[in-house]
């Protein structure tokens, strides 16, 4: 029976790829329990010899210098009775019990423990196998589309979950379509571990680039930085470890081969690579292709970049709804200001001009010929009781022929003098 029992055991450890030592382990906890229940104490143990299978039933107490438990402890003087080099701390065995006190119901309660152990030893090896693959690919196979994930099989009974909002918005799935995710996080559930997977992070895209390009998976053109918009646009900043060697066409490959392999994975996405800087004036600069850039002025102390752009090129800088701009400040982690190099000019002479102004105005003469000019006045004549009444006229009425040469002089009208007497005449 024991080269049965050795033999069941090789062919679980064939089959489930849990290791012997943890096999045999978990076996005798198995055991153990089983023994425990039907006897209904807890100084049981069981042992099993690996070589021939031979199952060894104990009773056994902890040696402690103070008793907290006594169902599984007892003192250092108890022990030693016992055993007399018994140390703190030590198991140790009381009585040998007879293995085969197992009737009918015990083996059955035995074996439901041994497959209920089976199964927690195989979760906790295919946990720890999955557990080791954070932040690494994975490829599944679409087993079912649901409202709100795609469960992908990916082997061992384990299913990955594909979440919609880790979906890319240009991509569709199909039953046993092949799908390859980035592993965000390893779940222990009740019935088994899950992997909850993603095809947005910007991890994805770095690791698909490491399949393409040699150059980055040796380490020799590295990855700094990396922005994405999953399904629109991403951007990649590469820098290079060894002199001489182009980061940008290491990635890119011969006539854009290696880049349009991570294209395709990613259902047409656009992937721009511009070179790592370690100066942000240039980093900024770089980042903001394929705009050109006229000057960078960086603001270190609220780390925000002032960049300036021709005219033309302003709202390719900028881009579609903001885009380029966006992930230009993401990849270099700077706030970017854009302006045209109109509106800075603009800007600079209206800043430039209550300055001319106020220094002009800083003499008497030049602020009274700046000064508004006033019209003058004309006085009007004054009129006597004894003389005729004449109309007021304005200054332009009041001018007299001779200012204004070349006119005809108006024809005076006759005064409304009262009719003399014949009296006033005659004297």
């Amino acid at each position: 029976m024991s080269r049965d029992f050795i033999g069941a055991l090789l062919q679980l450890n064939a089959e489930k790829q849990v290791p012997r030592e943890q096999l045999i382990r978990t076996v005798e906890d198995a055991i153990q329990s089983a023994y425990r229940r039907i006897a209904n104490e807890e100084d049981i143990h069981v042992e099993i010899d690996a070589e021939s299978g031979k199952i060894r039933v104990f009773r056994a107490r902890t040696a402690v210098t103070e008793v907290e438990d006594p169902l599984t402890e007892f003192t250092l003087d108890e022990a030693r009775a016992v055993k007399p080099d018994a140390a703190p701390g030590e198991l140790v065995e009381t009585e040998q019990l007879d293995g085969d006190v197992f009737g009918r119901i015990g083996a059955q309660t035995a074996k439901q423990v041994v497959l209920q152990r089976l199964r927690e030893a195989e979760r906790d090896v295919v946990y720890d196998q999955f557990a080791s693959r954070e932040g690494e690919l994975i490829t599944g196979t679409v087993n079912r589309v649901e409202p709100r994930a795609i469960i992908l099989d990916v082997g061992k009974g384990v299913e990955a979950i594909l979440a919609t909002t880790e979906q890319s918005p240009l991509e569709h799935y199909r039953i046993g379509q092949n799908v390859k995710a980035f592993v965000l996080e390893v779940r222990r559930l009740p019935k088994g571990p899950a992997l909850f997977v993603s095809r947005t992070h910007k991890g994805f895209l770095k690791r698909l680039f490491e399949l393409e390009v040699p150059e980055i998976h040796s380490g020799t053109v590295e990855i700094r930085a990396i922005a994405r918009e999953a399904g629109s646009r991403s951007k990649v900043a590469v820098g290079s470890r060894q002199d001489g060697l182009d980061p940008v066409g290491a990635t890119v490959g011969q006539r854009g081969a290696r880049v349009q392999s991570v294209v395709a994975e990613l259902g047409g996405e656009k992937i721009d690579v511009i070179p790592w800087n370690d100066d942000p004036s240039q980093f900024v600069a770089n980042a903001l292709s394929p705009a050109q850039v006229i000057s960078v002025d960086i603001d270190t102390e609220h780390r925000i970049a002032n960049v300036t752009v021709p005219e033309r090129m302003l709202s390719l800088a900028i881009g579609r709804e903001g885009q380029n701009a966006r992930l230009a400040a993401r990849l270099t982690g700077w706030r970017i200001d854009i302006r045209s190099d109109v509106s800075v000019a603009e800007a600079k002479a209206a800043a430039a001009t209550p300055v001319v102004v106020a220094e002009e105005l800083s003499t008497p003469a030049a602020a009274d010929a700046a000064a508004p000019a006033r019209p003058k006045r004309v006085a009007k004549p004054k009129i006597s009781k004894a003389e005729p009444e004449v109309a007021s006229a304005t200054p332009t009425d009041a001018a007299s022929a001779d200012d204004a040469p070349g006119e005809a002089p108006k024809k005076a009208r006759p005064s409304r003098a009262r009719k003399a007497t014949t009296e006033e005449v005659a004297s």
